[in-house]
């Protein structure tokens, strides 16, 4: 026997599916057309909870320009600002963390509309192997054969220097598995710079790794975690000892620090996802060195076990301007 529906309920579900309209509405996804026109940011900007069109551009113009904003999320936040004061400052722009007219003609603003493009999932893309989701507890992940990406936005966004929220309200209904498939993807990368680094400076205070040429001239600037209260990074200066890319990491708590329950040596595989990312730039300081993440959304907002964290396209594009010798300098 059917029971009556009371007119209270179907109200209460009217109301309810209209609720979810509204907030669909409000989500829509970002469009390649509003980001590559968009202007100048605003304070406006700064507050949306969602990624903003104008601060993407913004973003991706200063990675260009090797001042990297860390991941390129389209949010309003600590290393979006430090990146923007960077450049002002190599540029003799006045000091500050926002956006004037002066900064956003040096960028070419109003004339670049290439930020986003179409890229074509290659056969390589889609028979990419993942991994399963990396554990925290090191003694799991020795056991496995590599530390891969877990996802194909994980490694879509790596790739193109992205946040993953940002890929994926680009993309919000692609088929990342399927080659030929086209996904609208940022385009950040910047041309190898032809001076050589000669000075690497990792600042505690400010967070941010900057490497110069012979004259000075800053080259590049990258937001770093730098070390931690209880296991500070060193002191003055050193050199680049070695490069390794794609490293295995050796765990170590004697030398090293104590991870959860592990009280013996690991050799975690390689891979994106290993603790050190996909580069390990040595210091002449035993065990202490300049390396990727697993995690580039952390970088700035959570400590390092004493040595310098990048993301894991920033320590690539670092690893391209520096050689054994090159000085490191740890300053205040």
């Amino acid at each position: 026997m059917l029971r009556p529906i009371s007119t209270y309920r179907i109200v209460r579900a009217a109301v309810a599916v209209v609720a979810v309209l509204a907030v669909a509405g409000n989500a829509r996804a970002l469009t390649a057309d509003e980001i590559n026109r968009a202007d100048m940011p605003t304070s406006s900007n700064a507050r949306k909870a969602k990624p903003a069109a104008a601060l993407v551009k913004m973003q991706t113009l200063l990675a260009r320009q090797g001042i990297s904003p860390g991941e390129i999320d389209g949010m309003d936040g600590e290393n979006y600002r430090k990146a923007i004061a960077q450049y002002r400052r190599r540029e003799n722009l006045g000091s500050g963390d926002v956006v004037d007219e002066a900064t956003w003609r040096a960028l070419g603003g109003d004339r670049s509309q290439d930020i986003v493009i179409s890229y074509s999932v290659a056969k390589a893309d889609a028979r990419y192997v993942f991994s399963k989701p990396i554990p925290r507890d090191y003694a799991r992940q020795a056991r496995m054969r590599r530390l891969a990406y877990s996802s194909a936005p994980e490694m879509f966004a790596e790739r193109f220097r992205m946040g993953k929220g940002l890929f994926r309200a680009l993309n919000p209904r692609a088929h990342y598995r399927v080659a030929g498939t086209a996904l609208q993807v940022i385009a950040a990368e910047r041309a190898v710079p032809g001076a050589e680094a000669t000075l690497i400076k990792a600042d505690k205070r400010t967070g941010i790794v900057a490497a110069y040429g012979s004259q000075g001239e800053m080259i590049a600037s990258y937001p770093a975690t730098i070390g931690s209260s209880d296991t500070p990074s060193p002191e003055g200066e050193y050199q680049v000892a070695r490069i390794v890319r794609q490293p295995t990491y050796h765990y170590d708590p004697v030398k090293n620090f104590q991870q959860g329950r592990n009280t013996r040596r690991l050799v975690l595989p390689r891979g994106p996802n290993n603790p050190v990312g996909s580069i390990w730039i040595g210091l002449s300081k035993p065990t202490f060195g300049i390396h990727g993440t697993p995690e580039p959304s952390r970088i700035g907002k959570a400590s390092s076990h004493g040595c310098v964290r990048l993301t894991n396209w920033d320590a690539e594009d670092l690893a391209r301007m520096v050689k054994p010798g090159t000085v490191v300098r740890f300053t205040e």
